[in-house]
């Protein structure tokens, strides 16, 4: 299988030389993916809106690659503070508790300061007939 670029359209990706998602195979490679909301070029302020975008950008992106979030194993958080994790944990619990990816939460300072989480994750195609 050849291997295919997903955007959002974000400027971000032209500018910093990256795609949304690769997929190579039965591989898709989600890139770390903020709150931004990609139609507005806003960010919202709290960090539950931007965790909800950012899994939205990332289920968009997958569902164009073929792919679900059922599909998800890996997954990876970067919050600004350790108050963020109580606030996300159930937003994210919405999203992932069925599919349960091994999953990773990282207090790391982001590139922007109005940006208050970061998700990037892998999800490997399984066999829909199972």
């Amino acid at each position: 299988m050849s291997r295919s670029l997903i955007s959002t359209g974000s400027p971000f990706e032209k500018t910093a030389g990256y795609s949304r998602a690769v997929v190579d195979g039965e591989w898709c490679f989600v890139s770390g993916t903020t709150g931004y909301d990609y139609v507005t070029m806003t960010m919202p302020e709290s960090v539950e809106d931007q965790a909800r975008n950012c899994l939205a950008t990332i289920a968009r992106s997958l569902g164009e690659a073929g792919f679900s979030i059922a599909d998800v194993v890996r997954a990876r958080y970067y919050v600004t503070d350790r108050a963020h994790v109580a606030a996300v944990f159930p937003i994210l619990g919405e999203v992932f508790g069925e599919v349960r990816p091994a999953a990773t939460m990282v207090i790391a300072e982001l590139i922007e300061p109005a940006m208050k989480i970061e998700i990037e994750v892998t999800a490997l195609r399984r066999d829909r007939g199972r």
